[in-house]
């Protein structure tokens, strides 16, 4: 009997990681999710970081196919930037954008009520102009391990996005990112993101100990990144939105990526 019911036990779990993690890519990416699964969105935020690293990875292997073609670097960088926009269906980059013609009222009372404007200003038009430019210009001068950066900027910015989720306030009753909020958050579940992206850090370092300050950028700048652009937001707004869910992964991930180049070429 109590075989049987450790297998339940053991069988339950399951069908809760794999309903959390079907939701996870639902609501994070355009990739197609079968209409049998089951979706359990309640908590997915601890799941972000493992979607940043998937994300990663698949802009690694469309990077690679694309340097087997020929592709000159610039272009391949600027079609990994629209490929990442792709896989999100521009979620992030939405917020971004929104969170850019909010902070941009001299109102502080009126910034809410812009960001959830559907109309895009021109704050949030240059906000995303800065965004893609920076990463393409970025990723069009990193010469090594790029698969490898790709994983660890999209992994950082969306361990980021966790920071906030479970740090901060939100602002609305209602809103996109409200959800979050459904559950309760400790530091605990920052601590298995930090280790998968480390672990990038110290297979750079064995892969190539010559790039030991890269992979200590990595780490300890992406961190470092990721917290203090949502603790910006915060102190700019009070709190947090879905859309500054989304601009804290954008701007982790575009900070990231100029902060390693630069290593990159120390």
């Amino acid at each position: 009997m109590s075989n049987d019911r450790l297998i339940q036990s053991i069988k339950q779990f399951w069908r809760q990681q794999t309903a959390a993690i079907a939701a996870a890519i639902a609501f994070y990416t355009c990739l197609p999710v079968p209409l049998s699964w089951t979706l359990e969105f309640r908590g997915i935020a601890r799941l972000a970081p493992v979607i940043g690293l998937t994300i990663g990875g698949m802009l690694g292997l469309l990077d690679g196919g694309l340097n087997l073609l020929g592709f000159p670097p610039l272009l391949r960088s600027a079609l990994i930037v629209v490929g990442g926009i792709a896989i999100t269906g521009g979620l992030h980059l939405d917020g971004a954008m929104d969170t850019a013609d909010g902070l941009a009222v001299t109102d502080p009372n009126r910034r809410l009520e812009v960001m959830s404007d559907s109309l895009t200003g021109a704050f949030g038009v240059m906000a995303a102009i800065a965004i893609v430019l920076l990463k393409t210009a970025a990723l069009s001068d990193l010469d090594q391990y790029r698969p490898l950066v790709f994983m660890a900027v999209a992994g950082w910015g969306r361990w980021g996005q966790l920071v906030a989720i479970a740090r901060y306030p939100y602002l609305k009753a209602v809103g996109k990112g409200a959800f979050h909020k459904d559950s309760t958050y400790t530091p605990f579940d920052l601590i298995p993101g930090i280790l998968l992206l480390l672990s990038l850090s110290g297979l750079q370092i064995l892969l190539d100990p010559s790039r030991w300050l890269v992979a200590v950028g990595m780490a300890l700048g992406g961190g470092a990144i990721a917290i203090l652009i949502g603790a910006w937001f915060n102190a700019r707004l009070g709190g947090h939105t879905g859309d500054t869910y989304g601009a804290v992964v954008e701007w982790t991930e575009t900070f990231l990526l100029c902060l390693l180049v630069a290593l990159e070429s120390a």
